[in-house]
C-alpha cells in the first residue's frame, strides 16, 4: 500500500520553522508509516497552488492509493482546493502536532509548530462543498493511535479503489431460488465497474484434463502439511477433489480473477466441489462467495486487497443461551483467520450429476479476536453496507472440528442483533474483517459509492 505523504504550509510565513522543526518531525511521521508497512512517497512542503498541482501529479504518476495530508500550520485553502478535489485518489488528513501538551504553561512560541487546526477545517469545509470525499484521524502521534487509525483508513482506501475494475469469475450462475444477494451482471458493471465472466464451454474440464500428476502430488504434499486428515483416504475421490482445486487456481489465474463464485448445485464439468480452492483463493487475496453471490464476492475480494483477514460468512444459528450467533458454511472460510490445526475430511455430498464424486473439505474454526461483522445490500434505494462490531469468541470443544466454524458476539441480545439485521434488510451472505474500525468502512463507502450503515 502507498500513499502520498502531503505537507502543508504557506508562503507567508518564514521557512525557519520548517527546516528546524517541521521537516524533522514530517519526516519522522513518514518513518512511522513505514514501520506500519507503508510504502511512502515524500513531497516538498507545499505553500502555493502549483506546488499542490505539482505534488498531486506525483503522487498520481507514482501510483500511491491514496494522499495524506500534514497541516504543518495554516495553509490557504483555495491553493490546495482544486488539485485535491480533482484528484481521483482519496484524501486522507493526519490531524497531529509534535507537542503534546499546550497548556497554560507551554511557551506561546509554539503557537508556530501547532496552529495548523484551521487550515484543517478550511479544506476540509472546500472538500465539502466540492463534493469531494475525505477521511479525517485526529489525535497525538505518539499518545493517542491516530498514527494506525490513519493506516487504517488507507486500507479502506485500498479497499475501496480495488473494488472498480474487479474481475468476478462464476461458476453456474445463481442457486435457483434464492434472491437476495442476485446482482444482474449489467449492474455490477454499471454501479461498481466491475465485469462478471463465467467459464467457457469445456473451459473447467479442459484445464481439469491439464493437471499434471506432478501439480497433484505437490497439492496433496502440501495439504499434508497443512492440515491433519479425519479418516482414511478415499485416492479415487481425494485425487478428483483435488485436481478441481488446482483447476479452479488454473483458471483464477488464466482470467485473472479478483473474486469468483461457485454454485455447488450446478458443478457443470467439474468433478466436485473444490472448497480448497475456495478457501486458499481467500487466503491469497481472491474473493469468494458461495451460491453464485457475485455482489459479496466482489466485496470480499475488495477488502482483502486492504484487509488480508477477511473472509466471506454465513449466519446459521443463533445461541439464545450465550447471546451468540453460529457463523458456518458447507466448507469455505479464509485460512488466514483460522485457529487451530485444520481437519481435513471427506464429505458426502448429496448434490451435483451422477459422475460428481465426494469432494474433501476443511473444517476450521475461526480464531478468536476483535472484527467487524459487513453486509452488503441492496434495498428500495440502492446499495448499502451494514456494519457492527463483534466479538468472534473462542469455541471450548473439538465437538465441529470438521466443521467451518464461529461463533459471534454483538454486544447485545442474540435476539436484538438479529431483528436488527433484517431491519436493515442485510443478506443472508456476510463478511467478516478482522482488525477494521467502522470509520474505516464508513469511509469505504463513501469512497465505493454506496449508504454506510451501522447495526
Amino acid at each position: 500500500m502507498k500513499i502520498g505523504f502531503l505537507p502543508l504550509y504557506t508562503s507567508l510565513y518564514s521557512k525557519k520553522p520548517v527546516e528546524t522543526r517541521l521537516q524533522p518531525f514530517y519526516d519522522t511521521l513518514a518513518k512511522a508509516f513505514e514501520k506500519k508497512g507503508l510504502e511512502v512517497v515524500k513531497n516538498e512542503f507545499c505553500m502555493e497552488a502549483p506546488d499542490f498541482e505539482k505534488a498531486v501529479a506525483k503522487f498520481e504518476a507514482e501510483g500511491c492509493d491514496a494522499i495524506v495530508t500534514l497541516h504543518a500550520a495554516y495553509s490557504p485553502g483555495l491553493c490546495s482546493e482544486k488539485p485535491l478535489a480533482n484528484t481521483k485518489l482519496p484524501i486522507i488528513i493526519f490531524d497531529t502536532t509534535e507537542t503534546f501538551d499546550f497548556s497554560d504553561n507551554q511557551q506561546p512560541s509554539e503557537i508556530t509548530y501547532c496552529h495548523g487546526i484551521h487550515g484543517v477545517m478550511e479544506m476540509c469545509n472546500l472538500l465539502k462543498k466540492n463534493g469531494k470525499p475525505y477521511a479525517i484521524a485526529a489525535g497525538h502521534y505518539i499518545e493517542s493511535d491516530v498514527t494506525d487509525r490513519v493506516v487504517g483508513l488507507v486500507k479502506a482506501a485500498v479497499s475501496a479503489n480495488a473494488v472498480k475494475g474487479s474481475v468476478v469469475g462464476s461458476v453456474s450462475g445463481y442457486f435457483d431460488g434464492m434472491g437476495d444477494f442476485r446482482v444482474s451482471d449489467d449492474k455490477m458493471e454499471e454501479l461498481f465497474g466491475a465485469k462478471v465472466i463465467y467459464p467457457e464451454n469445456g473451459e473447467l474440464k479442459e484445464l481439469m484434463e491439464s493437471v499434471t500428476e506432478k501439480e497433484i502430488e505437490a497439492e496433496k504434499e502440501k495439504n499434508k502439511n497443512n492440515f491433519e486428515f479425519a479418516d482414511d483416504v478415499d485416492e479415487n475421490a481425494y485425487t478428483r477433489s483435488v485436481t478441481c482445486d488446482i483447476a479452479i487456481r488454473k483458471w483464477i489465474e488464466k482470467r485473472n480473477l479478483s473474486a469468483l463464485t461457485i454454485n455447488f448445485r450446478e458443478l457443470g464439468d467439474l468433478y466436485t466441489m473444490p472448497f480448497n480452492a475456495a478457501c486458499r483463493a481467500m487466503e491469497a487475496g481472491i474473493g469468494y462467495a458461495g451460491e453464485g453471490d457475485t455482489l459479496t464476492a466482489l466485496f470480499t475480494g475488495a477488502f482483502l486487497k486492504g484487509y488480508k483477514e477477511t473472509s466471506f460468512i454465513e449466519i446459521f444459528c443463533p445461541d439464545w443461551k450465550n447471546n451468540t450467533l453460529f457463523i458456518s458454511h458447507m466448507g469455505e472460510m479464509n485460512y488466514a483467520v483460522a485457529d487451530r490445526k485444520k481437519i481435513l475430511w471427506e464429505m458426502k455430498f448429496a448434490y451435483g450429476n451422477e459422475t460428481t464424486t465426494n469432494p474433501y473439505v476443511v473444517g476450521g474454526a475461526f480464531k478468536e479476536g476483535k472484527a467487524l461483522f459487513l453486509n452488503v445490500f441492496e434495498d428500495e434505494n440502492g446499495f448499502n453496507i451494514l456494519t457492527a462490531p463483534v466479538n468472534v469468541v473462542k469455541e471450548t470443544t473439538d465437538i465441529f472440528e470438521k466443521k467451518v466454524r464461529g461463533w459471534l458476539d454483538f454486544g447485545m441480545p442474540t435476539g436484538e442483533a438479529l431483528e436488527k439485521i433484517s431491519l436493515h434488510g442485510a443478506t443472508h451472505h456476510s463478511i467478516l474483517v478482522y482488525g477494521a474500525r467502522e470509520a474505516e468502512i464508513e469511509f469505504f463507502a463513501k469512497l465505493a459509492g454506496i449508504k454506510y450503515c451501522s447495526l
